[in-house]
């Protein structure tokens, strides 16, 4: 069963830690307990969210206030069990710390085809909204899919 998800972006302040807030409030209204977390292939350790994804957060009522972004290291896909990435680049660079077989473009994992979320990053509300929409659209898919794929796990 998958205890802890780790997406993965570039900078790890706007698309993964959206997705990770996202992800973690539709599991839990789903009942399922898991740990979400987020880190980027290019980011600066410590570094807040944008702007751009913290107000967007507040509008969907997520409070980003307290992410800091984290460098995606070898220790971080080693303690994930399942690594969900914003682009086919950064599903490579989690391929390259060990993580084959465990990680997946976060719209191949959620069946809704092979698109790359793309960056909002020195966009606009609006762009952030559109990024925002889509995270969440895919994290719900995501949460059904763990929700299905722990009650088989139950079954067995």
């Amino acid at each position: 069963m998958i205890q802890h998800v780790l997406f993965v972006c570039t900078g790890n302040i706007c698309r993964s830690p959206l997705a990770a807030s996202l992800l973690e409030r539709a599991l839990k209204e789903r009942g399922i307990d898991v740990t979400v977390s987020s880190a980027g292939t290019g980011a600066w350790d410590g570094a807040p969210a944008s702007e751009g994804a913290y107000l967007v957060g507040l509008e969907r009522g997520l409070d980003l206030s307290g992410h800091r972004a984290r460098l995606l290291t070898r220790e971080l896909v080693e303690r994930a069990d399942l690594i969900l990435t914003m682009a086919r680049h950064h599903r490579a660079r989690v391929d390259e710390l060990g993580g084959e077989g465990r990680v997946f473009v976060l719209g191949e994992y959620a069946g809704q085809g092979s698109d790359e979320v793309s960056d909002p990053f020195g966009g606009d509300l609006g762009v952030y909204r559109d990024t925002c929409q889509e995270l969440e659209s895919l994290t719900a898919a995501v949460a059904d899919r763990l929700v299905a794929e722990s009650k088989r796990g139950d079954q067995r």
